[in-house]
């Protein structure tokens, strides 16, 4: 896709993604065969259920079909969510994190993983696990501090309500 018609469909479908209270985080098109797939990543601060996303679809589908921004010929399009092991690029995605699991890659070398406690401007307050028993410690972490970071995916993860329980009891 050239750079030019990605700058399009971003300035196309964009504010119609922001119209339906959403984000519009990624737009790529693929050929896949002799189609072409148009995969549209959308989020929001409360997460997009699978209603959302049809109705932006439905919305999306008809503005693509006024105009010519797909060119000639057949192609799908796909919505969805950026998925469990997202990658953070955007601050609005570590807020999105907060309580969550990431794995940053330092800017200094070497990996991290830890859970974000809280996002400010400047940085990251995080709950580093305690190894072999030991507790948990807390750091803080610059963004400029971090080259990469990706959301973890926990299987055992205890949700707020569970930590809150444990907390009173």
């Amino acid at each position: 896709m050239s750079t030019t018609q990605s700058e399009r469909l971003r300035e196309l479908l964009e504010p119609l993604i922001a119209s339906q209270g959403l984000d519009l985080e990624e737009i790529a098109v693929d050929s896949v065969g002799r189609k072409r797939v148009l995969r549209v990543v959308v989020d929001s601060d409360t997460g997009a259920d699978l209603d959302r996303i049809a109705d932006v679809s439905r919305a999306l589908s008809a503005k693509l079909d006024e105009t010519d921004a797909m060119g000639e010929g057949e192609y799908t399009l796909e919505v969805g969510t950026p998925g469990a092991e997202r990658l953070l690029t955007e601050h609005r995605h570590y807020l999105r994190a907060t309580g969550r699991l990431v794995k940053f890659q330092l800017a200094e070398g070497g990996e991290l993983v830890a859970r974000i406690l809280k996002v400010d401007d400047e940085g990251l307050d995080l709950e580093v696990p305690g190894v072999k028993g030991r507790k948990a410690t807390t750091r803080r972490l610059g963004f400029p501090d971090v080259t990469r970071a990706r959301v973890q995916v926990e299987f055992n993860r205890k949700d707020k309500k569970d930590m809150k329980e444990e907390e009173e009891a």
